[in-house]
C-alpha cells in the first residue's frame, strides 16, 4: 500500500502514518516529476481547503497517474468539509480515476483567520481523533467502499465555487500579507517547512507568489515571529505525534 499525502502541521503525515504502507510526500512527488504510482492500494491523505483540497493536491491529482485494485481518498478537517467529497471525485474522475473509499477526520484546524488555536487544542479530546483514525484504518484494512453522490445542486455549488477565485484561502499572494517580526532570528525554519518552496531567507524573509496557504511556516516558526494582520490569536499548533523535523523531511 501506497499513500501520498500532503502536510503542514502534521494532522495528515500522523493520518497516514496510522494507516501504514510506504508513505510518499506529494511536494516531493511533484518536484521529482515521479507521477506513476503503482500498487495493490494506493491513497491520498490530506486536509480541507474551504470545502477544497489544497492546490497543490489538486495538481498532483490532475497529474498522476495511479494504477491500483482500490483507491482511497482520506481528508482531515476542523470545522466541516461540505462539498469536499464531490470536489475530490470529479477531479479523480477528470484523470480517469474513481475513489473507491472516502472518509473525513475531524482534527485541529490551524486555519488561524477564523479559529481560534488555544480553542482547537481545548476541545480536541472531544472529537476522538484516534477513535476516528481506528474506523478508517478497520475499513482500509476491509476494503470497504463509499459510494459519492453528486446532485446538480451540488455540482452547482461547486462551479459557483470555482468561480471564487478570491477566495483568500485559495490565493497565492496570500503570503505577501504575512508579517515577519523582530523576534525572527533567520534560522530558515520557514523555508524548509514550506511544501511549494515559497520562501526564501537571506537578510530577511522573502514570500514570493506560489503559496500554498497551508500555515508550515506560522505554525512552526520556532520563534513565533510570523504572523497574519488577521489571524486570531498568536498560539500557534503542531501534531503533538509530529516532530518539526517530520516536517521539515516531508516537504523538502
Amino acid at each position: 500500500m501506497k499513500i501520498c499525502y500532503f502536510t503542514a502541521t502534521g494532522n495528515c503525515l500522523y493520518v497516514a502514518k496510522r494507516i501504514g504502507g510506504e508513505l510518499l510526500s506529494i511536494p516531493q512527488l511533484m518536484r521529482n516529476g515521479q507521477l506513476e504510482i503503482c500498487d495493490d492500494a494506493v491513497g491520498i491523505v490530506c486536509p480541507v481547503y474551504a470545502v477544497e483540497m489544497p492546490m497543490m493536491v489538486r495538481e498532483f491529482l490532475a497529474k498522476v497517474k495511479i494504477k491500483t485494485d482500490y483507491f482511497f481518498f482520506i481528508y482531515t478537517y476542523g470545522m466541516g468539509y461540505a462539498e469536499a467529497f464531490a470536489h475530490a471525485d470529479m477531479a479523480a474522475r477528470a484523470n480517469g480515476l474513481k475513489i473507491d473509499y472516502i472518509h473525513a477526520i475531524q482534527m485541529v484546524d490551524n486555519y488561524l483567520p477564523v479559529f481560534e488555536m488555544q480553542n482547537q487544542l481545548d476541545t480536541l479530546a472531544a472529537k476522538n481523533v484516534e477513535g476516528q483514525i481506528d474506523a478508517v484504518c478497520r475499513d482500509i484494512a476491509e476494503r470497504k467502499h463509499t459510494e459519492i453522490v453528486i446532485t446538480a445542486e451540488i455540482e452547482a455549488e461547486i462551479a459557483k465555487y470555482k468561480a471564487m477565485l478570491a477566495v483568500p484561502i485559495l490565493r497565492k499572494d496570500t503570503a505577501k500579507g504575512y508579517i515577519v517580526t523582530d523576534q525572527c532570528i533567520r534560522c530558515g525554519i520557514c523555508a524548509k517547512v514550506c511544501p511549494a518552496n515559497n520562501i526564501t531567507v537571506t537578510d530577511k524573509v522573502y514570500f514570493s507568489d506560489h503559496c500554498e496557504v497551508c500555515y508550515a511556516c506560522l505554525h512552526n516558526c520556532p520563534q513565533n515571529a510570523i504572523h497574519m494582520q488577521n489571524e486570531q490569536s498568536s498560539v500557534r499548533f503542531r501534531n503533538e505525534h509530529i516532530k518539526l523535523k517530520d516536517i521539515i523531511l516531508a516537504n523538502q
